[in-house]
């Protein structure tokens, strides 16, 4: 089972964008160079941009020296916001039709729900009480050490 990397990713988007507006005003990324950094395709990130315009996170300006900006500062985007942007559905899923003629093929799913509900919601606890900026804040520090 593969596991989505669209969270990652958004979260690499993000800081990009947060970095380009803390060295210049108004400065906008392309979906290319952000592509160069995430190392995949421009057409994949458009889709996930597509998803943080839609939240409210991101704005697109069109033309030849168009690009991509944050629409709020980092410390106003959390964790858990980007999260929910981006993935819809539940952090841990299900497996399909265990055989209901089972003793434990008929209630896992019931039972996996309890705990899988208890994981996602301290998931997401700890997401919202992580920011954008501390992302922004920490990558830099690691690119400091590493230079």
């Amino acid at each position: 089972m593969r596991a989505n990397t669209q969270f990652a990713i958004a979260i690499h988007i993000l800081t990009l964008l947060a970095q380009a507006n803390a060295q210049s005003d108004g400065s906008l990324v392309t979906s290319a160079e952000m592509a160069s950094s995430v190392n995949t395709n421009p057409a994949f990130l458009r889709r996930i941009l597509g998803d943080l315009s839609r939240a409210g996170m991101v704005e697109s300006q069109p033309g030849a020296a168009g690009g991509w900006r944050l629409r709020r500062p980092p410390e106003a985007i959390t964790l858990r916001a980007i999260f929910r942007s981006v993935d819809d559905g539940h952090l841990l899923a299900m497996h399909h039709d265990p055989n209901p003629q089972c003793p434990i093929g008929g209630v896992i799913q019931s039972t996996l729900e309890t705990y899988f509900g208890e994981a996602e919601t301290a998931f997401e606890r700890t997401l919202e009480g992580r920011t954008l900026a501390q992302v922004v804040e920490t990558a830099l520090a690691s690119a400091r050490q590493a230079s």
